[in-house]
Order: C-alpha cells, then structure tokens, then sequence
C-alpha cells in the first residue's frame, strides 16, 4: 500500500509486524488518513501479523486494532496525546533526509520494532511520478473469484429449502377478508412486517401482506389533504386493497380488468440456490414455503418463510470451519463490487445513495422508500454522520396506540416518526438495536455474519470516529455479488 502525497516523492517500504496474537488485526496511522487496513498473519505463525507499507520519509504516528480493541506496542517508543491516547511512533528516514518533526527525546526504531523497512522484500526505493495518491486497493484475482462463487453455488445447489425450517416456531397468516385496520394492528402486535395472505374461498394462499402495503394505503388515504382515519381503513379489506393496488401499479390486461400477481412461493425440496433467486428476481423480502401432500396441489401447508438471512446464516455456518476455501471472504468489503456507496469527488456517480436529515417529512420518507425502491433510508445530521435508519417496517408501529389517526404525513416529520417508533420503555433493547453499523475496511466474512443474524436485513457503511456515512450494503447486494451471473 503506497501513499504519497506529492508528485515525485520518495516512498520507503516499510513492513508492520503485530506480534502480539489476535484474531483480526488492523493497522491505522497518520499515513492511512486513520482508516483501518487489514494486516495478515506470517504463515505457520499464526499469532504474528504483519502488512507493507510505503510511506514518505518522515514522522509518522501509528496504532493496532486488535480484535476490535485499539492497542500500541508497549515495546516501542511511543507519544500521548492531552487528552490520554497512546500512539506508537516511527521515523521513516532517507539517508540524505532531516526529520525537523521529531522531538530529540523520542529514539527512532531500531530493527527489532515491531515495523521496520524489509530490504529483504523491497531493495529499491518507490518514486510516483504521476502526482496521483492511489488509495490502498487490494485486490482478488477472477480465478478466486469464481473458485468462490463455484463452491457456494455449489453449496446452495445441493441443499434443499428444508434446511431453512426451524425446530420449532410460528407462521401467521391472515385472512383477504380482513380489514385492513386489523391487519395493520396485527402486524404491529405481532412484530412482523408481512404474512402471507389465505382465501378460503379458493382454499389456497393467494398473495402477501407487507409494510409497503400500508405504506401505499397511507400515501393513498392520505392524498385528499385530510389525516387519515381509522373509518377509512375499516372500509377497506385486505381483499379490495389488493384489487385496488393492481389498478394503481396499472396492471391492467386487454378486458381492462385487474390483472392479479402471481404467489410467489417455494416447496420444501427447492434448492436454496432456488429460493435465493425467487427472492431477488422478484424484488421480495421473503417468500412462503409450502407444502402440498396431495398431487392437486389443495390443502396447502405453510412451513415457513424464507428470508435470504436465513440462506445466508446456512451459508455461514457451512463455511466457518474452512473459512479458506472461499479467498473472497478475507478482501475488504471497499475492494469488491458490493453495495450502494457514497461516490468521491471525481468519481462518476451510480446509483444514488437515499439518505434524509431528521427533519424532513414523514410523506418524504415515504415517498423515497418508494421511488428509490430501497428498504431503509439512512438518517444523517449536517454532516452526514449516521443518527438512525428509517425503515419500511417502521410504518407498522403508526397502529401503536392508533397513531395513524391523528398525524398528517406532510406535518410529522422523521425525527417525530423516530420517537413514535421508540419504545423507552421496552424490554426487548429493541433501539439500540435499531442502527446496525460496519467499516469499508471489515472483511466480507465479517460483514455476512452480521447480516445472517435475525432481524439485520443491512448495514450502514460509517467512517470510524466521525460514523460519517460511506454507503449501505443489504442482504440483496450480498446474493447478487455471490450468485454473480447466475
């Protein structure tokens, strides 16, 4: 990794050595800015961690992150700050180079520092004539890169949706005949953002139910300029919202009659490949798993829904014991196609980033989560550093203590709906729970792990120190990179 901040100047590699034990070790100093870079452990020592740098002569400040614990190497000169840090120090010298930084007090390191330059790796000094200050970009070969997704493709070609049920646990259903109040308030109750959707008049399941649902209803109902009432959504069933949806997403066939969506679902002995693909052509969070004993499919039995976490966590729990034979685990979240990211100056832009300040409108919010077909906004102050995240099943809670009825879209702003969602008084730590955070630098090992754990459907990329929002990676972006072109 070469930094350089002058065109023409002379960089000295310079090798880090962690020989303190860990089981993931970073590096951070004045020369990388204060971003984490990724150090890897000397083979057959296990415990030693070492990275190359090059760096401009001079005096440089550096610390370890040692298993998400910031650490200095007690061994080494060192300098505190006035407010109590410990930074270990370095000189990096050329022979015809004068340090004029450095206190006399403070020796430089010797060669048995924990980091010292490797004349036996690097016998030549690095000169950048191009003026550029490249970022530091690891970087995995295409071979890796499909060796990975082969044997995870492989992975979830050979094992079945059966795998995803769970010991023991419930599925709610709701009846097309319900008023839409009702179901809003049993979705609240209930802690979930969707439920299939069952006609007993044509003995099968027929749709779902989900929050962007209620999210339409409500831009809908609350169109005319008036709050919306609770009258207003006891005249309508789950059953008539459906066929209204139909006419307003314009689904309409040559009769000029509702064209209905078909269910999504899978069977029990679909792959998981299968499932995972259902999900992401679709655009849904979950699909039922259904089981049919007869040959003409009647009397259907809902197992489960399946969600990608769930896919995931099998995933992760497959690999965990030979982490090696999947190379793209260890790279840097940062240095892979994955995600949704703030783009750098100069850098020509993507796909935007839908981010909001809390005063905004609630009806924004709403409107966003739509147009920009995204499942959670992220919540920043003016200096775009992370507060919270609105979400989609966020708008549930509105039928906590029959919110719905008395607020105006337009006037409630985000911060408001933050507070409505909150429960202080909750005994399941729901909000500190809400933000769920990573770093450009964790590797996407890490970052899987936290995805396939209940509840996580995305992680707000932060820069550390500042929680300055970088970008948002989602269960979503995580299948598309592995299952590649599949």
């Amino acid at each position: 990794m070469d930094f350089a901040p002058e065109s023409g100047m002379v960089l000295i590699p310079t090798r880090f050595v962690w020989p303190y034990g860990g089981r993931i070790v970073y590096i951070t100093g004045s020369f990388t800015g204060w971003t984490q870079w990724p150090m890897t452990p000397v083979e057959g020592c296990p415990t030693v961690f070492q990275t190359i740098c090059s760096l401009p002569p001079g005096y440089h400040q550096y610390k370890f992150v040692v298993d998400g614990e910031w650490r200095h190497d007690e061994q080494r000169p060192s300098v505190s700050s006035n407010i109590g840090t410990v930074n270990t120090v370095l000189l990096a010298r050329e022979t015809d180079y004068i340090p004029t930084m450095l206190s006399p007090q403070i020796p430089p390191s010797g060669p048995s520092s924990s980091m010292d330059v490797d004349n036996e790796t690097f016998q030549r000094v690095v000169r950048l004539s191009d003026g550029t200050s490249p970022e530091p970009f690891p970087s995995i070969s295409d071979a890796d890169l499909e060796i990975s997704r082969h044997r995870i493709a492989v992975f979830m070609s050979t094992h079945l949706a059966y795998e995803l049920l769970p010991e023991s646990g419930k599925v709610i259903a709701l009846d097309v005949e319900l008023p839409v109040k009702q179901a809003f308030h049993i979705l609240h109750e209930q802690g979930i953002s969707m439920a299939p959707l069952w006609d007993f008049s044509k003995g099968k399941f027929v749709g779902v139910l989900s929050a962007l649902d209620f999210i339409l209803i409500m831009r809908e109902l609350g169109s005319h300029g008036s709050n919306l009432t609770e009258e207003e959504l006891e005249t309508h069933t789950i059953s008539a919202w459906k066929d209204a949806k139909s006419y307003l997403n314009g689904q309409i066939n040559g009769q000029g009659s509702a064209v209905s969506r078909r269910l999504i679902q899978a069977g029990p002995d679909d792959s998981l490949k299968e499932v995972a693909l259902k999900i992401l052509q679709n655009g849904v969070a979950t699909i039922p798993i259904i089981h049919s004993p007869l040959e003409n499919a009647s009397h259907p039995h809902l197992l489960h829904l399946a969600s990608l976490s769930g896919i995931l966590k099998c995933i992760c729990r497959f690999f965990k014991h030979s982490p090696s034979s999947l190379p793209v685990l260890q790279m840097p979240i940062y240095a892979i196609p994955v995600g949704t990211w703030v783009p750098k100056i100069g850098e020509p832009n993507g796909r935007p980033l839908a981010i909001l300040r809390p005063s905004a409108s609630l009806s924004a919010a709403l409107n966003l989560l739509i147009q920009a077909q995204v499942s959670s906004i992220p919540i920043v102050d003016d200096n775009d550093s992370l507060l919270d995240v609105y979400s989609r099943s966020d708008i549930t809670t509105l039928a906590k203590d029959k919110i719905y009825t008395h607020i105006n879209l337009e006037e409630t702003t985000i911060h408001q709906a933050l507070q409505y969602r909150d429960d202080p008084f909750s005994t399941y730590g729901y909000t500190s729970q809400r933000c769920h955070m990573c770093l450009r630098s964790d590797p996407l090992h890490k970052v899987m792990e936290r995805l396939s754990m209940p509840g996580v459907r995305r992680l707000v990329i932060v820069e550390a120190g500042s929680k300055r929002v970088e970008g948002i990676i989602s269960l979503g972006d995580i299948f598309r990179f592995l299952v590649g072109g599949s």
